[in-house]
């Protein structure tokens, strides 16, 4: 839904039947279809985001973006760390594209700090372009901090195929260290798109492309938070409507995951739009 505004993702979520949602602490030029806004410093914007979300019941998942370079630091996402905690969010997502390990490390363990100070998780994605680009890479990072109950990987089952990930891999991890998974579905190979493109713009609803999101979904431990992840600037671009796009997607993951009869019982399946 990278065309709604926070408010507006609050209150399409509750209508269509969602338990939580994904919000960006403001928008990005990289996603030219996204509505400006920032919510860091308790915004107008921010105060109603929260407003919705007390109202509905809708749950801060994770918020975006942070994202570590060798052009900033940690103590640069102080405001956006100290916004997302007043929102109520269970964690933040991170990237990471510092090519120098040390330095990499380094401020990945005091964003994490900095996190924890304001209790929040930190979920380290996974991106084949950034310098974190494997699950395998990203579990080896979380684990050398060694603080499981602060830090750990948010397994996007787009980048874990598009990085040549496995389910076995998923399976073997310390479940403590995965705290995040984000559904959506793709064709085998992948489109002829940049990377950052099909990820950003052009997933496929769960059931449309080839991914096993059931044997996805047996994969992780029971009971860990999850998310639809289908960004589709296509249906946007047609005027596919906002709710209809939201219900649509928790429909196809919903059916995705009752092939698996894990899924039934567990709390990653999504609840049925009221």
């Amino acid at each position: 839904m990278v065309d709604a505004t926070p408010p507006q993702l609050v209150e399409l979520a509750a209508e269509a039947g969602y338990r939580g949602v994904c919000l960006f602490m403001e928008s990005m030029p990289t996603l030219p279809l996204m509505p400006a806004f920032h919510l860091r410093g308790r915004t107008a914007m921010a105060r109603d985001t929260k407003a919705r979300m007390q109202a509905s019941g809708i749950e801060l998942d994770l918020a975006y973006p942070f994202t570590l370079s060798r052009h900033n630091e940690a103590a640069d996402f102080l405001p956006a760390l100290e916004t997302a905690a007043w929102l109520g969010a269970k964690a933040v997502n991170l990237l990471l594209y510092d090519r120098d390990p040390a330095r990499r490390f380094d401020q990945f363990a005091a964003f994490s700090a900095l996190a924890e100070d304001h209790g929040l998780r930190v979920a380290v994605e996974f991106y084949p372009p950034s310098q974190i680009g494997s699950f395998t890479a990203a579990l080896a990072l979380v684990t050398k901090l060694g603080r499981p109950a602060v830090a750990g990987v948010n397994i996007d089952l787009l980048h874990l195929m598009r990085s040549g990930g496995s389910f076995d891999e998923l399976r073997a991890a310390p479940s403590a260290y995965l705290h995040y998974a984000q559904f959506c579905d793709a064709t085998l190979p992948g489109p002829d798109l940049d990377p950052a493109e099909e990820a950003s713009a052009h997933r496929l609803l769960p059931g449309e492309g080839q991914f096993d999101l059931a044997s996805f979904a047996a994969a992780l431990p029971a009971g860990l938070s999850a998310s639809v992840e289908v960004p589709r600037n296509p249906a946007i671009l047609a005027g596919e409507a906002q709710l209809d796009r939201a219900r649509r997607a928790l429909h196809a993951t919903a059916q995705s995951l009752a092939l698996s009869p894990r899924a039934r019982s567990s709390p990653l399946a999504p609840p049925a739009p009221r």
